[in-house]
């Protein structure tokens, strides 16, 4: 009984802000009085950087619904909230992420935020708003754990250049509608979740401290990237099944093992496994794309330098233990300016047979079993230090 009557003032007081706020709403407005509460807690939570406008429209003697940033359903409630000038290059907002006030907009299906100085956490009542399709708060100062639940209609999770820290929550993974999840460049840690079922397109994980091996993914993955993490072990059976890649950079990890050769035959523009322990022979399984990028820089791939690459605009080996001679297919793609890079230094190579490039190419082949011809030496771009020392045997006793 005492514990009812301490609950009836705090409802009360609820009771009346609701009626307060439907008396100050304008005769022309429709919104929701908890929506109208929830704005208003939104606007005293952020402000304006210098420079920016976008709280201009926000008077409350108006209708909010038509505030810039802000869509309303028929019924009267908030389903798209934009907050911040979209425009590129705009300061964006300050200030605390309102989420006990988000969390009061029961069918918010959209919600983004500019790149701004807004800090706080995300809290789980927002994250897990029932509606809610659209989540982007990329470019901002809100650090703290991710939630460990979501909303299950969620599509799109966009967290980048943030602040998070702990681990990838399981959940996250396993939501049925998620389409494309970016929680690059913050400070997750621990190992990938080995259930991923969620159809992923686009997964981008960079720039974070994840450690461990790379789990099973989903075959609708067209965009992969991993780099810059902790990441170990071997991927070729996990890259075997991905077959509709066309963006995949693991670069600046510790992975191993042989470069599947399967992944030159599929439609893949960008192919970045720069800086890490890969080694064996290069064995395409077919040629690269037309104009494709492909950078395997820094690791430990032996053999010859595959022909299969003379169709990429773009090719860097460098780092690598190649040896013999240069393919005559791609030596041609770089006389030709079809290849408008080609980086071959710190390898074995005894013949390079790129006799010289067009100005708008760049053909790079120092540090060799074999001098290059002087027109690529003048248009190899400067490198800073000097390239590691060739053991006589592993050149024949010449010196590039």
């Amino acid at each position: 009984m005492a514990a009812r009557a301490t609950r009836r003032p705090g409802m009360l007081l609820l009771l009346a802000a609701l009626l307060l706020a439907a008396a100050a709403m304008p005769s022309s407005a429709t919104l929701h009085p908890v929506d109208y509460l929830a704005l208003q807690a939104v606007r005293r939570a952020l402000s304006d950087m210098p420079g920016s406008g976008f709280f201009a429209s926000w008077d409350f003697t108006g209708d909010p619904c038509t505030f810039a940033g802000v869509s309303c359903s028929g019924d009267g409630r908030v389903v798209t909230l934009a907050l911040g000038d979209p425009r590129a290059g705009a300061p964006g907002l300050s200030g605390a992420f309102p989420s006990a006030a988000l969390a009061r907009l029961a069918a918010l299906s959209s919600l983004s935020l500019v790149p701004g100085r807004v800090s706080g956490a995300l809290s789980p009542a927002v994250a897990a708003l029932p509606s809610l399709r659209f989540l982007a708060l990329s470019g901002n100062l809100i650090s703290g754990a991710l939630p460990n639940s979501f909303s299950p209609a969620l599509r799109t999770v966009d967290l980048s250049k943030n602040a998070f820290s702990g681990r990838l929550p399981s959940s996250l993974l396993q939501i049925r509608s998620l389409r494309t999840l970016v929680l690059s460049h913050n400070s997750l840690s621990g190992e990938i979740p080995r259930a991923v079922s969620a159809p992923l397109v686009h997964l981008d994980l960079r720039n974070n401290r994840l450690s461990g091996g790379v789990p099973a993914l989903p075959e609708t993955v067209v965009y992969l990237s991993l780099a810059g993490n902790r990441l170990s072990g071997r991927v070729g059976g996990v890259l075997r099944r991905l077959t509709r890649l066309s963006f995949l950079d693991l670069g600046g990890n510790w992975f191993s093992g042989e470069v599947p050769g399967e992944l030159f035959s599929f439609r893949i523009g960008y192919l970045q496994l720069r800086k890490n322990a890969f080694s064996g022979d290069l064995r395409p399984a077919g040629r690269v794309p037309a104009g494709a990028t492909v950078d395997l820089s820094h690791n430990a791939l032996t053999g010859r330098v595959p022909p299969e690459l003379a169709t990429a605009a773009a090719v860097y080996l460098n780092g690598n233990k190649f040896a013999g001679e240069l393919p005559a297919e791609v030596a041609a793609a770089a006389e030709g300016g079809r290849m408008r890079v080609l980086f071959l230094q710190d390898n074995f190579l005894t013949a390079i047979g790129v006799r010289g490039v067009p100005s708008s190419a760049a053909v790079c082949a120092h540090w060799n079993c074999v001098s290059p011809p002087p027109a690529v030496v003048a248009a190899c771009p400067a490198k800073g230090g000097r390239g590691r020392r060739r053991p006589p045997a592993q050149c024949g006793g010449r010196r590039g």
